[in-house]
């Protein structure tokens, strides 16, 4: 059976060396730039979230997210700033700070630092699709497509902790009117 996301990959890989390079349109700038934005601001939360956990399986899966965010920003920052393209404001880094010296008024449990981790996650695979789908140049179009790869893998491992923990916020069942009961 062929799989989908190999095939995209050769396809882009084919069609990436033989391409002229226009400039960037006006769609692929503002991707990109609200994608490095999201990188960036996911970087911070992660470190906030760091701050304020003491569970080893959670440090671990925002630790990975957090070296995920860091590479993946930087990889647009390269491209951002090789094509002449501003790069967007965003928050300041976060010391270190010791978990158990922040108020539990102030801290946010580990299932909604999970829960808000999942958001982001599904916000960025979200705009990598949209953007890829959009994007007329391949290496535009590559770029996004091997970043929504990545955060798509990554979302498993996520989903999977949030499971095991009991973290995952499932909307009220569905029951069309006429549904054969079971």
């Amino acid at each position: 059976m062929t799989n989908i996301f190999e095939t995209v990959k050769d396809f882009l890989q084919m069609n990436l060396d033989n391409e002229p390079k226009n400039p960037l349109h006006v769609g692929e700038v503002m991707s990109c730039w609200l994608y490095l934005a999201l990188m960036d601001e996911a970087t911070v939360y992660i470190q906030i979230a760091l701050n304020t956990t003491t569970d080893d399986d959670v440090i671990k899966i925002l630790k990975d997210s957090l070296n995920q965010c860091e590479e993946q920003g930087k990889r647009f920052k390269e491209f951002m700033k090789k094509e002449g393209v501003h790069l967007p404001p965003t928050s300041e880094q976060r010391p270190n700070s010791e978990p158990n010296e922040v108020p539990l008024g102030v801290k946010l449990t580990d299932d909604e630092l999970m829960n808000g981790l999942s958001i982001k996650t599904i916000t960025a695979i979200t705009s990598c699709a949209t953007a890829a789908s959009q994007s007329i140049r391949n290496d535009v179009g590559a770029l996004f497509t091997q970043c929504m790869l990545e955060k798509m893998k990554f979302g498993t491992s996520l989903k999977e902790l949030m499971r095991k923990r009991g973290w995952i916020k499932v909307p009220p069942y569905y029951y069309p009117p006429g549904l054969p009961k079971q």
